[in-house]
């Protein structure tokens, strides 16, 4: 992971059309130790970031990588659900749009679904007022699916798997909605329900 940069310092206080005073003053240091942040003389103490993020308006993990990210969806819309899995530890985060998030230091790109395909088939039967869901998909601690999510109208049901367990679960059935399956090792797979 990189620290930050002088020019991401420099681009967010110009873009919050902050002096060097100005900032400085917010942070309690002086207009020469920004000064210095900003020609890449000094960087400043990990003990100022949350700080320093607040003042530039922005979080820690994007004055970290210099990528603000703009969510330009304000209503929020449960049909444009995102996914982000960290690739160190599995965990998973589920996002009404797009967002920017991070995990073990690694900021994650959102999970870009691809239609199930044959090694990657999900199986959907009714019963009783529910979906059972399966697909016949390795299951070993290397090679697993790691979720199923379906994503309705407005709800989510989230599912999570674990190697050496099944790839199948009970979903309450629902009007028309989207179901998810997640493979740690080939991304995540979609079919409409």
């Amino acid at each position: 992971m990189q620290y930050i940069t002088a020019e991401t310092i420099r681009t967010l206080r110009e873009q919050k059309a902050l002096t060097q005073k100005q900032l400085a003053q917010r942070l309690n240091v002086s207009d020469k130790t920004i000064s210095k942040w900003e020609t890449g003389r000094g960087l400043p103490d990990i003990s100022i970031l949350m700080d320093l993020a607040a003042a530039l308006g922005v979080s820690v993990p994007e004055l970290l990588t210099g990528e603000c990210a703009v969510n330009a969806n304000r209503s929020s819309n449960i049909r444009k659900m995102q996914f982000y899995v960290c690739p160190v530890c599995g965990n998973v985060i589920q996002s009404v749009g797009a967002g920017a998030f991070s995990c073990c230091g690694v900021a994650l790109p959102p999970l870009e679904p691809e239609d199930a395909d044959e090694a990657h088939c999900i199986h959907i039967e009714e019963s009783d007022g529910d979906y059972y869901i399966t697909m016949e998909h390795s299951m070993e601690k290397s090679h697993y699916i790691s979720f199923f999510c379906y994503v309705h109208a407005d709800r989510t049901e989230f599912v999570k798997l674990y190697p050496e367990q099944n790839a199948a679960c009970r979903i309450q059935k629902r009007k028309r909605g989207v179901l998810y399956a997640f493979c740690n090792r080939h991304g995540l797979f979609r079919v409409i329900v």
